[in-house]
Protein backbone atom coordinates (compact mmCIF):
# COMPACT_ATOMS: atom_id res chain seq x y z
CA UNK A 1 0.00 0.00 0.00
CA UNK A 2 1.40 3.42 -0.96
CA UNK A 3 1.96 5.58 2.16
CA UNK A 4 1.92 9.31 2.32
CA UNK A 5 4.36 11.77 3.64
CA UNK A 6 2.67 14.06 6.56
CA UNK A 7 2.70 17.70 5.05
CA UNK A 8 5.88 19.64 7.13
CA UNK A 9 4.15 23.20 6.60
CA UNK A 10 1.95 24.54 9.12
CA UNK A 11 -0.52 25.71 6.42
CA UNK A 12 -0.27 22.17 4.30
CA UNK A 13 -1.30 20.31 7.60
CA UNK A 14 -3.97 22.85 8.27
CA UNK A 15 -5.23 22.24 4.81
CA UNK A 16 -5.32 18.84 5.17
CA UNK A 17 -6.44 18.25 8.81
CA UNK A 18 -9.86 21.08 7.14
CA UNK A 19 -10.41 18.39 4.28
CA UNK A 20 -11.49 15.79 6.39
CA UNK A 21 -13.24 18.20 9.22
CA UNK A 22 -16.93 17.64 7.99
CA UNK A 23 -16.52 13.46 8.64
CA UNK A 24 -14.59 14.16 11.69
CA UNK A 25 -17.06 16.05 13.02
CA UNK A 26 -20.22 14.39 11.69
CA UNK A 27 -18.57 11.26 13.74
CA UNK A 28 -17.68 13.07 16.60
CA UNK A 29 -21.35 14.76 17.50
CA UNK A 30 -23.11 10.84 16.58
CA UNK A 31 -20.67 9.78 19.44
CA UNK A 32 -20.24 12.64 21.53
CA UNK A 33 -24.86 14.09 20.99
CA UNK A 34 -23.24 17.31 21.81
CA UNK A 35 -21.61 20.05 19.59
CA UNK A 36 -19.33 21.54 21.81
CA UNK A 37 -17.80 18.86 23.07
CA UNK A 38 -17.81 17.51 19.39
CA UNK A 39 -15.96 20.80 18.38
CA UNK A 40 -13.55 20.35 22.00
CA UNK A 41 -12.35 16.84 20.62
CA UNK A 42 -11.68 18.52 16.75
CA UNK A 43 -9.33 20.71 18.65
CA UNK A 44 -7.78 18.19 20.16
CA UNK A 45 -7.54 16.18 17.30
CA UNK A 46 -5.90 19.61 15.27
CA UNK A 47 -3.33 19.81 17.99
CA UNK A 48 -2.18 16.11 17.77
CA UNK A 49 -2.18 16.36 14.54
CA UNK A 50 0.56 19.11 14.26
CA UNK A 51 2.42 17.69 16.70
CA UNK A 52 2.51 14.58 14.84
CA UNK A 53 4.71 16.17 11.44
CA UNK A 54 6.98 13.79 9.71
CA UNK A 55 5.52 10.33 10.40
CA UNK A 56 4.09 8.44 7.65
CA UNK A 57 0.84 6.58 6.70
CA UNK A 58 -1.31 4.85 4.25
CA UNK A 59 -4.15 7.75 5.22
CA UNK A 60 -4.50 10.94 6.59
CA UNK A 61 -7.74 10.30 6.69
CA UNK A 62 -7.48 6.55 8.90
CA UNK A 63 -5.39 8.48 10.96
CA UNK A 64 -7.61 11.30 11.93
CA UNK A 65 -10.52 8.75 12.35
CA UNK A 66 -8.66 6.67 14.82
CA UNK A 67 -7.61 9.63 17.24
CA UNK A 68 -11.04 11.37 17.15
CA UNK A 69 -13.07 8.05 17.96
CA UNK A 70 -10.43 7.50 20.51
CA UNK A 71 -10.73 10.70 22.09
CA UNK A 72 -14.76 10.53 21.51
CA UNK A 73 -14.40 6.90 23.71
CA UNK A 74 -12.43 8.32 26.94
CA UNK A 75 -15.04 11.63 26.93
CA UNK A 76 -17.75 9.31 26.46
CA UNK A 77 -16.47 7.20 29.76
CA UNK A 78 -15.28 10.21 31.68
CA UNK A 79 -18.93 11.64 30.76
CA UNK A 80 -20.68 8.81 32.95
CA UNK A 81 -20.27 10.65 36.35
CA UNK A 82 -21.01 14.02 34.98
CA UNK A 83 -24.24 12.55 33.83
CA UNK A 84 -25.05 11.07 37.22
CA UNK A 85 -25.41 14.56 38.84
CA UNK A 86 -26.96 16.16 35.66
CA UNK A 87 -30.15 17.80 36.55
CA UNK A 88 -33.53 16.13 35.28
CA UNK A 89 -33.70 14.46 31.65
CA UNK A 90 -30.70 14.50 29.61
CA UNK A 91 -31.00 15.32 25.82
CA UNK A 92 -28.26 15.94 22.94
CA UNK A 93 -27.21 19.00 22.05
CA UNK A 94 -29.62 20.59 18.72
CA UNK A 95 -28.18 21.06 15.58
CA UNK A 96 -29.82 23.97 13.82
CA UNK A 97 -29.39 23.43 10.40
CA UNK A 98 -30.72 23.97 6.31
CA UNK A 99 -30.83 21.21 4.29
CA UNK A 100 -30.77 21.40 0.46
CA UNK A 101 -33.59 19.45 -0.29
CA UNK A 102 -35.48 15.86 0.68
CA UNK A 103 -32.84 13.49 -0.31
CA UNK A 104 -30.13 15.49 1.57
CA UNK A 105 -32.38 15.59 5.07
CA UNK A 106 -33.46 12.46 4.72
CA UNK A 107 -29.98 11.78 5.05
CA UNK A 108 -29.19 13.51 7.64
CA UNK A 109 -32.49 12.17 9.65
CA UNK A 110 -31.22 8.86 9.31
CA UNK A 111 -28.58 9.12 11.93
CA UNK A 112 -28.80 12.50 13.51
CA UNK A 113 -32.77 12.61 14.76
CA UNK A 114 -32.72 13.56 18.45
CA UNK A 115 -34.94 9.99 19.37
CA UNK A 116 -31.53 8.03 17.42
CA UNK A 117 -29.10 9.94 19.48
CA UNK A 118 -30.98 8.82 22.67
CA UNK A 119 -30.91 5.28 21.05
CA UNK A 120 -27.69 5.23 20.87
CA UNK A 121 -27.11 6.00 24.79
CA UNK A 122 -27.74 2.65 25.65
CA UNK A 123 -24.46 1.68 24.31
CA UNK A 124 -21.13 1.28 25.97
CA UNK A 125 -17.93 3.48 24.19
CA UNK A 126 -16.78 0.92 22.10
CA UNK A 127 -20.09 -0.58 21.28
CA UNK A 128 -20.71 3.20 19.94
CA UNK A 129 -18.02 3.67 17.85
CA UNK A 130 -17.70 0.56 15.94
CA UNK A 131 -21.47 0.93 15.18
CA UNK A 132 -21.34 3.77 14.17
CA UNK A 133 -18.11 3.31 12.17
CA UNK A 134 -19.68 0.61 10.94
CA UNK A 135 -22.76 1.11 10.12
CA UNK A 136 -23.09 5.02 9.27
CA UNK A 137 -19.74 5.87 8.04
CA UNK A 138 -19.32 1.97 5.94
CA UNK A 139 -15.94 1.38 7.69
CA UNK A 140 -14.86 -2.32 6.97
CA UNK A 141 -14.03 -4.51 9.59
CA UNK A 142 -10.17 -4.69 9.18
CA UNK A 143 -10.03 -0.78 9.86
CA UNK A 144 -12.25 -0.54 12.85
CA UNK A 145 -10.24 -3.16 14.55
CA UNK A 146 -7.20 -0.95 13.87
CA UNK A 147 -8.97 2.00 15.72
CA UNK A 148 -10.05 0.08 18.88
CA UNK A 149 -7.06 -2.19 18.95
CA UNK A 150 -8.84 -5.43 19.01
CA UNK A 151 -9.95 -8.13 17.15
CA UNK A 152 -12.11 -7.98 13.97
CA UNK A 153 -14.26 -10.64 15.24
CA UNK A 154 -14.03 -8.61 18.39
CA UNK A 155 -15.45 -5.82 16.74
CA UNK A 156 -18.08 -7.60 14.61
CA UNK A 157 -19.52 -8.58 18.04
CA UNK A 158 -19.58 -4.94 18.93
CA UNK A 159 -21.62 -4.07 16.29
CA UNK A 160 -23.76 -7.14 16.58
CA UNK A 161 -24.89 -6.18 19.98
CA UNK A 162 -25.10 -2.54 19.36
CA UNK A 163 -27.41 -3.35 16.87
CA UNK A 164 -29.76 -5.44 18.98
CA UNK A 165 -29.64 -2.80 21.85
CA UNK A 166 -30.94 -0.72 18.96
CA UNK A 167 -33.77 -2.96 18.28
CA UNK A 168 -34.71 -3.40 21.54
CA UNK A 169 -35.68 -0.25 21.69
CA UNK A 170 -38.41 1.75 20.14
CA UNK A 171 -38.27 1.04 16.46
CA UNK A 172 -37.85 4.02 13.97
CA UNK A 173 -40.11 4.53 11.40
CA UNK A 174 -39.10 6.63 8.45
CA UNK A 175 -42.14 9.76 7.79
CA UNK A 176 -41.93 11.90 5.05
CA UNK A 177 -40.86 15.48 6.39
CA UNK A 178 -43.87 17.05 4.90
CA UNK A 179 -46.00 14.55 7.25
CA UNK A 180 -43.79 15.80 9.92
CA UNK A 181 -43.82 19.25 9.09
CA UNK A 182 -48.08 18.87 9.16
CA UNK A 183 -47.94 18.15 12.27
CA UNK A 184 -45.99 20.07 13.82
CA UNK A 185 -47.87 23.15 11.98
CA UNK A 186 -51.29 21.29 13.99
CA UNK A 187 -49.58 21.45 17.19
CA UNK A 188 -48.80 25.24 16.26
CA UNK A 189 -52.36 25.56 15.52
CA UNK A 190 -53.53 23.85 18.48
CA UNK A 191 -51.57 25.66 20.89
CA UNK A 192 -52.69 29.39 18.79
CA UNK A 193 -55.93 28.23 19.60
CA UNK A 194 -55.84 26.87 23.12
CA UNK A 195 -57.36 23.79 21.64
CA UNK A 196 -57.46 20.68 24.08
CA UNK A 197 -58.97 18.18 21.57
CA UNK A 198 -56.67 18.94 19.18
CA UNK A 199 -54.12 18.33 21.14
CA UNK A 200 -55.36 15.16 22.29
CA UNK A 201 -56.24 14.12 18.84
CA UNK A 202 -51.92 14.99 17.86
CA UNK A 203 -50.29 13.00 20.09
CA UNK A 204 -50.40 9.28 20.58
CA UNK A 205 -51.75 7.79 23.47
CA UNK A 206 -48.85 6.87 25.22
CA UNK A 207 -46.65 9.67 24.09
CA UNK A 208 -43.69 11.37 26.12
CA UNK A 209 -42.33 14.78 26.25
CA UNK A 210 -39.18 15.27 27.12
CA UNK A 211 -37.71 18.61 28.69
CA UNK A 212 -34.08 19.52 28.85
CA UNK A 213 -33.12 22.63 31.65
CA UNK A 214 -29.94 21.01 33.01
CA UNK A 215 -30.67 22.93 36.06
CA UNK A 216 -30.13 26.39 34.12
CA UNK A 217 -33.58 27.10 32.55
CA UNK A 218 -37.06 26.19 34.09
CA UNK A 219 -38.50 22.52 32.72
CA UNK A 220 -39.76 19.65 33.59
CA UNK A 221 -37.62 17.19 36.06
CA UNK A 222 -39.29 14.54 34.61
CA UNK A 223 -40.42 12.73 31.10
CA UNK A 224 -44.24 13.94 31.14
CA UNK A 225 -46.38 10.45 30.17
CA UNK A 226 -49.24 10.40 27.82
CA UNK A 227 -51.32 12.74 25.87
CA UNK A 228 -53.56 14.32 28.67
CA UNK A 229 -51.05 14.89 30.77
CA UNK A 230 -49.03 16.61 27.66
CA UNK A 231 -52.29 18.55 26.68
CA UNK A 232 -52.76 19.88 30.37
CA UNK A 233 -49.08 20.95 30.70
CA UNK A 234 -48.64 22.48 27.12
CA UNK A 235 -52.14 24.29 27.70
CA UNK A 236 -50.53 25.85 31.22
CA UNK A 237 -47.10 26.82 30.02
CA UNK A 238 -46.93 27.33 26.51
CA UNK A 239 -50.47 28.47 25.52
CA UNK A 240 -50.55 31.02 28.34
CA UNK A 241 -51.25 34.53 26.77
CA UNK A 242 -48.57 36.35 28.78
CA UNK A 243 -46.09 34.26 26.91
CA UNK A 244 -46.48 35.35 23.40
CA UNK A 245 -44.32 32.83 21.95
CA UNK A 246 -43.16 32.14 18.21
CA UNK A 247 -42.65 28.99 16.54
CA UNK A 248 -40.21 29.61 13.91
CA UNK A 249 -39.58 25.86 11.76
CA UNK A 250 -36.77 24.62 11.23
CA UNK A 251 -34.45 21.57 10.48
CA UNK A 252 -33.10 20.08 13.88
CA UNK A 253 -30.71 17.23 13.78
CA UNK A 254 -31.99 16.56 10.05
CA UNK A 255 -35.70 16.88 10.73
CA UNK A 256 -38.31 19.75 10.99
CA UNK A 257 -38.50 20.87 14.24
CA UNK A 258 -39.30 24.37 15.96
CA UNK A 259 -37.56 27.14 17.61
CA UNK A 260 -39.45 28.55 20.64
CA UNK A 261 -38.47 32.32 20.99
CA UNK A 262 -39.72 34.89 22.95
CA UNK A 263 -39.22 38.61 23.03
CA UNK A 264 -37.16 38.25 20.19
CA UNK A 265 -34.67 35.82 21.48
CA UNK A 266 -34.59 31.81 21.23
CA UNK A 267 -34.86 29.72 24.48
CA UNK A 268 -35.50 26.66 22.64
CA UNK A 269 -35.34 24.09 20.24
CA UNK A 270 -38.41 21.21 19.96
CA UNK A 271 -38.04 18.04 17.77
CA UNK A 272 -40.79 15.12 17.36
CA UNK A 273 -40.81 11.71 16.57
CA UNK A 274 -43.83 10.47 15.04
CA UNK A 275 -45.66 7.70 12.70
CA UNK A 276 -46.19 10.06 10.61
CA UNK A 277 -50.64 10.48 11.75
CA UNK A 278 -49.68 11.25 15.97
CA UNK A 279 -46.28 12.31 17.63
CA UNK A 280 -44.87 9.94 20.21
CA UNK A 281 -42.37 11.92 21.40
CA UNK A 282 -41.17 15.93 22.15
CA UNK A 283 -38.07 16.36 22.77
CA UNK A 284 -37.04 19.65 24.29
CA UNK A 285 -34.20 21.61 24.80
CA UNK A 286 -34.13 24.72 26.96
CA UNK A 287 -30.30 24.47 28.39
CA UNK A 288 -29.00 27.87 27.35
CA UNK A 289 -25.73 25.89 27.13
CA UNK A 290 -26.48 23.69 24.57
CA UNK A 291 -28.14 25.85 22.88
CA UNK A 292 -25.38 28.74 22.60
CA UNK A 293 -23.76 27.25 20.32
CA UNK A 294 -26.46 26.27 17.70
CA UNK A 295 -27.96 29.42 17.57
CA UNK A 296 -24.17 31.47 17.18
CA UNK A 297 -23.30 29.10 14.63
CA UNK A 298 -26.83 29.38 12.92
CA UNK A 299 -28.50 32.60 13.43
CA UNK A 300 -32.73 32.17 13.72
CA UNK A 301 -32.11 33.54 10.17
CA UNK A 302 -31.83 30.13 8.47
CA UNK A 303 -35.20 29.34 9.44
CA UNK A 304 -37.99 29.18 7.35
CA UNK A 305 -41.93 28.95 6.54
CA UNK A 306 -43.93 31.29 8.40
CA UNK A 307 -43.43 32.34 12.19
CA UNK A 308 -46.61 31.33 14.18
CA UNK A 309 -47.50 33.24 17.63
CA UNK A 310 -49.46 32.61 20.87
CA UNK A 311 -51.27 35.82 21.55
Amino acid sequence: MKTFECPSSPESLSASFERHRARLFALAYRMLGSRADAEDVLQDAYVRWHQAEGWTAASVEAWLVTVVTRLCIDRLRAARSEREVYVGPWLPEPLLETASGAEAQAELASSLSTAFLLLMERLAAEERAAFLLHDVFETDYSEISCILTKSATACRQLVSRARKRLRDGRPRIDVNPEAVRSLLDRFVHAVHEQDRGALLELFAREAAWTSDGGGKARAARKVIQGRERIARFVLGVLARPRHRLEFLPAIINGEPGLVLRRDGEGFAALSVSTDGVQIGDVFVVLNPDKLRLAFESKSLSVVTGDTRRTS
